[in-house]
């Protein structure tokens, strides 16, 4: 049961660390500076951890098995770390903005699973979606 749920209390503990992090970068700094640090020590706790998880023979040919997705994501990690600092520091609470972003998100995210995946949605799926809407309809209104 534990390994079941180890996956999603990761995201969601590395989610709110996210959040406090990217709510808490100065506003005087270069968000590009910010990032790049971020990616810095990403990249070597990665690499640290690839040795580990291959042995040192292997961990280069490893890289063949990659694609355009490890390319997409990287360009998509930035979007979404800069898009967070940038919401932030306009003003954007962090209580409500990753909020909004994510029932966005999962919004659309089903509309692809229907639509490309071919997944099914019940009625239940249906009505949480409606209330997600309105949901985000009465958070942003003033």
């Amino acid at each position: 049961m534990l390994v079941q749920f180890f996956p999603i209390i990761m995201i969601i503990l590395s989610n709110t660390f996210y959040h406090i992090s990217s709510k808490a970068t100065p506003q005087n700094a270069n968000p590009f500076a910010s990032l790049f640090v971020t990616y810095m020590v990403a990249a070597i706790i990665t690499f640290i951890l690839l040795l580990f998880h291959t042995n040192f023979k292997s961990t280069f040919s490893t890289f063949q098995q990659l694609n355009w997705t490890s390319v997409i994501l990287g360009i998509a990690i930035i979007g979404l770390e800069f898009g967070y600092i940038q919401a932030y520091r306009i003003g954007w609470n962090i209580s409500i903005c990753s909020l909004v972003c994510n029932i966005s998100l999962g919004i659309i995210l089903l509309l692809i699973g229907i639509l490309v995946y071919h997944e099914q949605i019940t009625k239940q799926q249906f009505m949480g979606i409606i209330f997600c809407l309105i949901g985000i309809f009465l958070i942003n209104k003033k």
